[in-house]
């Protein structure tokens, strides 16, 4: 494919571009690739000022640059063709799209998958070996569920929504349109719900719904539980990464980013954008505004408010953690001048 064709489909998010030193020759872009593992044919993107200094070594034929003089110098010198743009990653995204696309198989009904015959199947879909289908299940057009997800009874899925390998989706889960489930992942089992007696525990049943609306994409070996009662929600275009855990009658608002290895207890309720960072871990009932966002490693207990920054176990405004952090490394000093101090005053 030709550099400029490449221009002409996403010119839309560019700003400026040149060929090569030469305006009349056009580059063949054959791939992709990372900057700094790019070969010749291959086109790779520059996000910020922290790569820069890989422009004079890449051996990529063309590069997504930021809207900068100084990037768009460096790859002229080198004879290297560039398109500039406000946004460089997603630029490069949108072309690693024209080079790669996720398999999707041909449409079929594999003879080894076990469908009930009250299950409803749309149009267009694919149900891979060894899949299981129970009583009730709805399956919307153009669903691709790969080989061993096993579907319980009354679970709706929505139109395109892929099920990958090894999936499991429990009783009476609504999946919405154009979702993604990775391989591992369990949908809408029981939650963790015991009472403590004399004599033991208690089992509650979890006799609530788990709800995914419309584009939400889960990870591999990640769980979503059902309540006792209600529903655990997770709203529409939220990502959730490998190994997390979101537990029953947890509501999970629309577009957040939710990290590997975060977790939540229940009845967690999580604003709109917000983002989790890696390990992050949630207590029980907590309440996290809209746009918040928690570095890795935080141990929430209380409330975060819309728009606020927390780090830290127990976690604390990112500021504040910055300060403490910094006095962190001193500690073993300072406490040696508090122990100078003591004996000056006489004290033990």
């Amino acid at each position: 494919m030709k550099f400029s064709e490449i221009i002409r489909q996403f010119g839309d998010i560019t700003t400026n571009h040149s060929l090569t030193s030469n305006p009349d020759q056009d580059v063949e872009i054959t791939g992709v690739a990372a900057v700094d593992e790019a070969t010749t044919g291959t086109i790779s993107y520059i996000e910020t000022s922290k790569f820069a200094s890989l422009i004079a070594s890449t051996a990529a034929s063309a590069l997504i640059l930021p809207d900068e003089a100084k990037f768009k110098s460096q790859a002229e010198a080198r004879g290297i063709a560039w398109v500039s743009t406000r946004e460089p990653k997603l630029l490069f995204a949108k072309v690693l799209t024209l080079f790669y696309q996720p398999y999707r198989p041909n449409p079929e009904i594999h003879p080894t998958a076990v469908i009930h015959p009250t299950a409803t199947i749309g149009s267009d879909v694919y149900i891979g070996p060894h899949v299981v289908v129970q009583e009730r299940v709805e399956i919307g057009n153009d669903a691709v569920i790969h080989p061993n997800v096993v579907i319980y009874p009354d679970v709706k899925i929505g139109d395109r929504t892929t099920l990958h390998a090894n999936c499991t989706i429990h009783e009476r889960s609504q999946i919405g349109a154009n979702c993604v489930i990775h391989s591992g992942t369990v949908i809408g089992a029981e939650g963790f719900g015991f009472v403590p007696t004399r004599t033991g525990w208690f089992k509650m049943e979890q006799s609530g719904y788990t709800v995914l609306e419309d584009g939400v994409e889960i990870g591999c070996n990640s769980a979503v539980d059902r309540p006792a009662v209600g529903e655990t929600r997770i709203g529409r275009n939220t990502i959730i990464d490998n190994l997390v855990q979101i537990a029953h009658g947890c509501q999970i608002g629309a577009g957040c980013a939710i990290a590997g290895q975060a977790g939540m207890a229940g009845g967690v309720k999580v604003g709109n954008r917000v983002i989790l960072a890696g390990q992050t871990g949630i207590a029980n009932q907590v309440k996290i505004g809209d746009g918040a966002i928690a570095s890795a490693q935080s141990g929430i207990h209380n409330d975060v408010a819309p728009g606020e920054i927390v780090s830290g176990t127990p976690a604390v405004s990112h500021k504040l953690y910055l300060k403490v952090s910094a006095i962190y490394s001193r500690l073993p000093d300072m406490y040696q001048s508090f122990k100078q101090l003591q004996r000056h005053l006489g004290q033990k």
